[in-house]
């Protein structure tokens, strides 16, 4: 399974992102998880204790100069365009739970440009993880629609829109349906978050006519406490486990009827 998380900002998509990550790997598979946001907080979510400790990839110089050819900012030049990127995971993640995840990190756009040697080194990471057949990939995503206009996640088997009850977040996901749409995604489904009763759900239900929701993760003091605590918000409780797992099913399931 190759998942991309998105949606707008403070929705909880890296919650989600973390609860995914962690309910392929109950299921005995082997994940990698990637932190796309420049924004980064998966591996805070996660629980590790000093994620300010982590550099992303992007600023890792001498990764980039081994892999690329190049040293790192080099613009207009030649690197390479298919690195060997196989061995990342292993040397540079950092494993939680048995997740193997990794900090993609932003390449500054003033001056460096869409083919910088950083940039590229992340999509030949991504594009390989895609195509691994042994791996689950969970990809957080930037907050919004920025990332799809780059085509970044053109070829994960499903789209999942994380949304709140509220129409800013809902008008989000629409964006980012037609945007996904554009680019030849057929598997865009959503799921509803902080739901607080009946009237949220029905809310999401009657606002997201045209987009699959696949379920409702219930506002759950026990995440904010976690977050706080720097604890993993995997320990949030039994029914919120539950709820991801039976996601993850609808998710797996939606992915093979598309097939």
């Amino acid at each position: 399974m190759k998942l991309a998380v998105t949606g707008k900002g403070g929705v909880g998509k890296t919650t989600i992102s973390a609860l995914i990550a962690h309910a392929f790997k109950s299921s005995g598979h082997s994940v990698v998880a990637i932190d796309c946001d420049p924004d980064s907080n998966l591996l805070a979510c996660m629980g590790y204790p000093h994620p300010e400790e982590v550099k992303p990839l992007v600023e890792l110089h001498a990764l980039i100069e081994e892999k690329m050819g190049v040293k790192p900012g080099t613009t207009g030049g030649m690197f390479r365009l298919n690195p060997f990127v196989e061995d990342i995971p292993d040397r540079y993640a950092i494993t939680i739970d048995g997740i193997r995840v990794l900090v993609a990190g932003a390449v500054k756009k003033g001056g460096t440009g869409c083919y910088c040697p950083e940039n590229s080194l992340v999509r030949a990471l991504i594009s390989h993880l895609l195509v691994d057949d042994k791996t689950d990939l969970v990809l957080d995503m930037e907050a919004g629609v920025e990332h799809l206009s780059r085509g970044t996640i053109k070829t994960v088997d499903s789209l999942l829109i994380v949304v709140e009850p509220g129409l800013r977040s809902v008008e989000t996901a629409f964006r980012v349906k037609d945007m996904a749409t554009d680019l030849g995604l057929t598997r865009i489904l959503a799921i509803g978050n902080k739901i607080r009763g009946e009237t949220d759900v029905d809310f999401l239900r009657q606002a997201m006519k045209g987009i699959e929701l696949v379920g409702f993760l219930p506002y759950e003091n026990r995440i904010r406490e976690n977050e706080i605590a720097k604890r993993s918000v995997a320990s949030a409780g039994e029914q919120v486990t539950a709820t991801i797992q039976n996601v993850v099913r609808l998710i797996e399931k939606r992915t093979a009827e598309r097939s």
